[in-house]
């Protein structure tokens, strides 16, 4: 039997999400897929901390292993929210393009929503890459100063983040165009691609660390 239409996406079952997310519809889309991926990045985040907490052998890590599962709990409450923010928001973007455009006046109202529209959509994917920021920095903050034996699972978020914020970029791009606001749009995609940039580095340092396998220092302060 068919699971109700939700008003959000984490009232989904795993099931009901991949199936609607294949369905011909355009919502969810590829932004709600890439919030969450992430969030289930975040939620590894959380469960490595979970693991490495109150164990001597991690003493010395303590406190960052604390704020890296607060950190994971936070972040995957954030990127539900994301998923469904988009959603609307290319719901919200996919309406102005279909306003009507007969009469000068229903062309000025639909390019003034077009565009305001637009920014939304580019708005809410860069706040998923800003996001996929943190946590992509939390797995590598905890890579060789958590639960060894979980190792393997600070990759797999680091990766999930990685892949998030590329997918979340490409929509923030995409929209760009459609704002109508060049200097807007030259900023906003200077700081995505500098996020990717910096998202990239420490997804690539996650791995490689996980990969030597070698304890690491604490972090200073």
């Amino acid at each position: 039997m068919p699971e109700p239409t939700s008003a959000s996406f984490r009232d989904l079952t795993v099931a009901a999400f991949v199936d609607r997310l294949s369905s011909a519809e355009p919502v969810p889309g590829g932004g709600a897929a890439a919030a969450i991926a992430a969030s289930l990045g975040a939620s590894l985040v959380a469960m490595v901390a979970g693991l490495s907490e109150g164990r001597p052998k991690y003493e010395q890590h303590a406190a960052l292993i604390t704020r890296a599962r607060e950190a994971g709990d936070r972040l995957k409450v954030r990127f539900l929210d994301l998923a469904d923010e988009d959603a609307a928001a290319y719901g919200r973007l996919a309406s102005a393009f279909k306003m009507p455009r007969e009469t000068d006046e229903q062309r000025t109202a639909r390019t003034a929503a077009i565009r305001s529209a637009a920014r939304v959509a580019a708005d809410v994917p860069f706040s998923c890459v800003d996001a996929c920021l943190e946590l992509v920095a939390t797995a590598e903050a905890l890579a060789g100063r958590s639960n060894v034996n979980a190792s393997s699972d600070v990759a797999v978020a680091a990766l999930l983040g990685q892949a998030a914020a590329r997918g979340a970029a490409e929509n923030v791009l995409i929209n760009l165009p459609s704002v109508g606001d060049e200097s807007y749009a030259g900023q906003m995609g200077s700081q995505v691609l500098g996020l990717l940039d910096d998202i990239e580095r420490l997804a690539a340092e996650t791995r490689e660390i996980v990969r030597r396998g070698t304890a690491r220092d604490p972090l200073p302060g």
